[in-house]
């Protein structure tokens, strides 16, 4: 990307922020014309930037062809391996028990894999994944506290000791998560693409739910707060929340619970929940960003009635993801029915494990709704 480019980026970046600047400050009328303004610079960038792109694609032709990268190798390796049966077995994911060995992903089908993993309703992108080269161990934090600030003393008066800062430790102990599926042995005649695409589509989309649902029952330890309309949302944001979380909360929500925030009007007919500032395609409702989850991943409470879940802080601070990102994938074509029905049986192995970082951070609320 050549120095116009970017420096157009950074004007939208800059533009974006005097908008949020001005929300903040109740400056509705400003902030819609410096989002318009960012809108502009917006579409101009991306003029600008396709032209740029045509004009690298003309060059780039022009030149010779460069021998494949180690990369394109690997990739290529892993393909004619899974064709194969993975013949060489890796054990790297085992530490302890080689029956849980595979075979290695390589780089490019990890960054493929994560990139769907984040492409739909992926929960990991609103906490904080920490990445880990062992399956257990322990990170520390510097706790919460309410400090009381120093003493008056008289002159040659004794100081009284303040208490010093305190940290908890948080133990990870990361888990095993598998899963397999079958696939026709026709597969494999078609090309390397089509044989890359299967395997990431299946494993990215079960690696998503499996997370989500990590993330969403240890969120879910947490007591419920009956939020009973608005104003205790409001409640919640500017007083329940310490004001460090004010500006990097976020409200998540299941279908049920953004249908009704989605009716709520004011008292001149407007409606409350409006679009995002900083996403062309997001809500915010007073400026928090409203994140949507299916109803398949985050259920609405049926018990008595339809009670909508509202979580509502700054995840990132409340949850952390201890991410061992080494993942390994095996197959047979004889296990189980796979020999008499012509499949073939693929199986992927990843670990993590979900913790608690901070619970003051958010609130899980609980709106009914019916």
């Amino acid at each position: 990307m050549n120095k116009e480019l970017l420096e157009m980026l950074e004007q939208i970046s800059n533009k974006k922020d005097e908008a949020k600047k001005l929300l903040a400050e109740n400056k509705i009328d400003e902030a819609k014309v410096a989002k318009d303004e960012a809108m502009t610079l917006q579409n101009k960038f991306e003029i600008a930037k396709d032209l740029y792109d045509e004009e690298k694609e003309i060059i780039e032709n022009q030149l010779p062809t460069e021998p494949v990268n180690s990369n394109q190798n690997e990739l290529k390796n892993f393909i004619d391996a899974a064709r194969n049966g993975f013949p060489k077995v890796s054990n790297t994911m085992s530490e302890g028990s080689k029956a849980d060995g595979g075979y290695t992903v390589p780089q490019d089908i990890q960054t493929k894999i994560n990139e769907l993993r984040e492409s739909k309703d992926a929960l990991q992108t609103l906490i904080t994944v920490e990445p880990v080269s062992t399956l257990s161990g322990s990170r520390t934090f510097k706790a919460r506290s309410q400090q009381t600030g120093f003493a008056e003393v008289d002159e040659n008066g004794k100081i009284t000791e303040k208490s010093t800062p305190q940290f908890t430790n948080l133990p990870y102990s990361v888990k095993k998560y598998a899963g397999f599926f079958r696939v026709t042995n026709e597969l494999f005649k078609d090309s390397d693409q089509a044989i890359e695409g299967t395997l990431v589509r299946w494993i990215g989309d079960e690696s998503r739910v499996t997370r989500n649902k990590l993330i969403l029952a240890e969120l879910a330890k947490k007591a419920k707060t009956a939020i009973a309309g608005i104003d205790d949302i409001k409640d919640t944001l500017n007083v329940t929340l310490d004001p460090a979380f004010r500006y990097t909360s976020s409200i998540v929500t299941n279908q049920d619970g953004y249908n009704w925030l989605d009716k709520l009007k004011d008292g001149d007919g407007n409606y409350l929940l409006q679009p995002s500032v900083t996403s062309p395609t997001g809500k915010q409702l007073f400026g928090v960003p409203v994140v949507m989850v299916s109803n398949k991943d985050l259920k609405s409470d049926t018990t008595d009635g339809t009670k909508a879940p509202f979580i509502i802080g700054d995840l990132k601070e409340a949850v952390v993801m201890f991410d061992r990102e080494t993942l390994s994938v095996t197959s047979s074509d004889v296990a189980m029915t796979a020999f008499e029905t012509d499949v073939t049986l693929f199986r992927a192995i990843e670990r993590e494990e979900v913790k608690t970082r901070d619970a003051e951070a958010f609130v899980y609320g609980e709106v009914a709704i019916v």
